[in-house]
């Protein structure tokens, strides 16, 4: 279970619930904004935006390839579409037209994939999209944003209105803590250094973040300071931000509730080797699938907690020494 932090992390909702309330508010805003949904807007949370904008909302039934093609044709015709599934079946089954309808063509289409990761517990590993990110990032063109917490949801859904271009925007099903206070401003494709460090810097997307924020004060009663960066936008990656983290800490952990084969950590290391090379660990899903079970039970045994964040940080550490 998570470790007791001095740093106040109160439960807040899940990020896709912040996400069917942003794009209601944007709704309001923007006549322009359309949403898509492949048969599980309760899930998703579209369903609040179906309901206040019946006719900007379009259910596509379990057809996730059409309502990816679907929305890029409503891109291309000057909307912003919101297409919403689970990310296992936005990215997998969608993932030729976001190829060849939404990247190739470079249309201001926004996938967001809701039930990311592992943490969806019981309903198995055929619902669990562990290769989401890695689809992602793989497209030319495509933002990839992974919220840690609510607050964030909310603002980068905003932002990703804003933006001109594909992207795809990672939620999760269970609750997950607060993170930051109401009025955070964010920048796409700029990290958020959370906490100040010295001897190893703690790099982490999605609910990863809360856990390296507890990893660090575990390390500070053994006198390891770990610098805390959640990486909201995995593509582009904040480059400043990791060659500095690299120069001034020598030692690198990336956390991330995903295949640590082909997530954010590859997409870190291939920037650190670019720039100054030091030890890294990765905290991740590590080339297997999971089981069903409860998302608790599942973060425990697939290593997915603070305490794994803070057994990485303690051999890279000693690496660098």
């Amino acid at each position: 279970m998570p470790v007791k932090t001095k740093y106040e992390l109160p439960l807040g909702a899940a990020t896709r619930e912040a996400f069917g309330k942003a794009l209601v508010e944007l709704g309001r805003t923007n006549p322009n904004v359309v949403a898509l949904d492949a048969d599980l807007s309760k899930s998703t949370y579209t369903a609040g935006f179906a309901k206040e904008f019946p006719a900007r909302f379009i259910e596509c039934g379990i057809a996730e390839a059409n309502m990816i093609a679907i929305g890029a044709g409503l891109a291309s015709a000057g909307k912003i579409p919101f297409a919403a599934s689970f990310s296992v079946f936005a990215m997998n089954k969608g993932f030729e037209q976001l190829r060849v309808t939404a990247a190739y063509p470079n249309v201001n289409l926004k996938v967001v994939g809701t039930h990311s990761g592992i943490s969806i517990g019981e309903d198995g590993p055929s619902q669990m999209s562990v290769e989401d990110l890695s689809l992602a990032c793989s497209l030319p063109g495509f933002t990839v944003l992974s919220p840690a917490d609510e607050i964030s949801m909310i603002e980068l859904v905003k932002l990703a209105a804003a933006h001109v271009g594909p992207m795809f925007i990672r939620a999760g099903r269970p609750k997950v803590a607060r993170i930051y206070e109401a009025g955070q401003q964010f920048t796409i494709g700029q990290s958020v250094e959370l906490l100040e460090g010295s001897d190893v810097t703690l790099i982490a997307t999605g609910l990863m973040v809360a856990e390296s924020i507890r990893a660090s004060e575990t390390l500070a009663a053994e006198g390891i300071s770990a610098r805390v960066i959640d990486f909201h936008t995995v593509k582009p990656l904040d480059r400043e931000a990791i060659t500095r983290a690299a120069r001034e800490t020598g030692a690198i952990v990336v956390s991330e509730e995903h295949l640590a084969d082909a997530g954010l950590g590859v997409r870190v290391a291939q920037m650190v080797a670019e720039t100054h090379p030091v030890p890294m660990e990765f905290v991740g899903i590590h080339n297997t699938y999971a089981e069903s079970a409860t998302p608790e039970q599942l973060l425990d045994k697939y290593g997915l907690l603070a305490r794994d964040v803070a057994a990485a940080a303690r051999r890279v550490v000693k690496r660098k020494r």
